[in-house]
Formats: C-alpha cells, structure tokens, sequence
C-alpha cells in the first residue's frame, strides 16, 4: 500500500454514481479521517448535533490503528463499491 493507491481510491470514491449508504459513508469517513490526521484529536461534540456525534463515534473508533492499515482498508472498501457498482 502507497499513498498513491490511497490518493486514487480518494478520487475514485467521487466518480461513483450509484448510492452510497449511510453506513458506507461513515466507514469511509472514519478510515480517511485515521489515514490522513491518525487517532481522533478533538473533543466529542454535543448529542444534540446527531450527525457530528456519529461521525466522531466512527472516526473514534478506530483509534490506535495506523495510518498505512486505515490507507488499506479504505482502498479496499473503495474497491468493493466499485465492484458493486458496476453489477
């Protein structure tokens, strides 16, 4: 894994056409987020803001794992959506 493969699977995630669910997204946020800044640095925001406390809970989640593993992992369920897009 590179940070090149990691780069194109970035920009290939915007050329999908179908939808993506919900769960997706945030799986797919949450390994960008580990990939590019490492473990969650900021403080939890306020359950009243539904969306921001999901996507902290799911960037936070993967806390201690590595960038180059967070790289993989979101390159591979790149990889999956395509291919599921595609039939």
């Amino acid at each position: 894994m590179c940070q090149v493969e990691f780069e194109l699977a970035c920009a290939a995630i915007k050329q999908l056409k179908g939808p993506v669910s919900d769960q997706d997204k945030l799986l797919m946020y949450s390994y960008y987020k580990q990939a590019t800044l490492g473990d969650c640095n900021i403080p939890a925001p306020p359950d009243s803001d539904a969306k921001a406390k999901a996507k902290w809970e799911a960037w936070n989640k993967n806390k201690g794992m590595s960038k180059m593993d967070a790289m993989r992992i979101y390159t591979d369920k790149v990889e999956e959506l395509k291919k599921n897009e595609a039939g």
